[in-house]
């Protein structure tokens, strides 16, 4: 597994698996797959509801917790400073661990400048170890620059070919921040898997169109959390780490027509301001 340097010193790996909307039965069938597979990182979120069935399956796998790089997000409802912390309390309760290698805050509403203060202290309680943000425009990630003591180490936006997030990731260079890539495979639009660029480079390498996508984000310094319940998937995933695309050749990809599959609001959509008891998990 190749790993990426945090601005915090701290590496991350560069492939993780990711249960979102996976239910706490899937987890529990599927992530000990996945970490049989070698994947070490692992991706969830307050409203996943499904950090209990985490816990579980990273406990029955006996897979050491010093071995593993476990991700968790809080919604706006736990940015306020003093909710901030409680609830960075019940997320490791939840998980059933003493720590979280990364925490994000998941959507880009609501006091996150205040609850900022909040990770900083949970950092340095070592109860997190990275802290970062999910779905934050350059603007808003500013607002967190302004006030931070430490720096965002992570960003999670969408990114795959077709939205290569190069504009993005100009405006917030020299921070040090990495990238992570929701959609990476284009949300299982097929047009992407068929360009044929991949074709091509498929061919060429002897891999899957797929593998050839999740190649190019490696070298971009993208990591990814391809979904898949397949044990197969999740071995083909996993087994990019032996070719290299040409700086033509990734050229050539982030050449193609930019789109975004998903449009991150200004203003809070209902979903990001529902209040949601995320104890009741299972």
């Amino acid at each position: 597994m190749q790993n990426f340097a945090m601005n915090n010193g701290l590496e991350i790996p560069a492939l993780g698996y990711g249960v979102f909307q996976m239910t706490s039965a899937e987890v529990i069938e599927h992530l000990p797959q996945a970490l049989a597979a070698g994947y070490t990182h692992i991706d969830t979120a307050n409203a996943y509801f499904n950090e209990v069935a985490v816990g579980q399956a990273v406990r029955a796998s006996g897979t050491g917790r010093e071995g593993l790089f476990v991700t968790s997000k809080l919604f706006p409802q736990s940015y306020p400073y003093e909710q901030c912390g409680r609830d960075i309390d019940a997320t490791l309760e939840r998980l059933g661990m003493d720590y979280l290698d990364l925490l994000l805050f998941h959507q880009p509403y609501g006091e996150y400048v205040a609850g900022w203060r909040a990770m900083e202290e949970a950092v340095r309680a070592g109860k997190v170890r990275s802290i970062g943000l999910s779905n934050f425009s350059a603007a808003k990630v500013q607002q967190i620059l302004d006030v931070a003591e430490i720096v965002p180490a992570v960003l999670q936006v969408e990114a795959h070919p077709y939205w290569n997030q190069h504009e993005l990731k100009s405006r917030l260079a020299g921070h040090g921040i990495v990238f992570e890539a929701w959609f990476p495979l284009g949300h299982g639009d097929k047009a992407l898997l068929a360009e044929p660029v991949f074709d091509e480079l498929a061919a060429r390498y002897g891999k899957t169109n797929a593998q050839v996508i999740l190649r190019w984000h490696l070298q971009e310094g993208n990591v990814t959390f391809p979904k898949t319940l397949d044990p197969q998937h999740m071995a083909d995933n996993i087994d990019i780490f032996d070719f290299e695309l040409t700086d033509d050749e990734m050229a050539r990809i982030n050449a193609l027509p930019q789109h975004a599959y998903y449009s991150v609001p200004d203003e809070p959509p209902a979903f990001a301001t529902a209040v949601n008891d995320y104890s009741q998990q299972v």
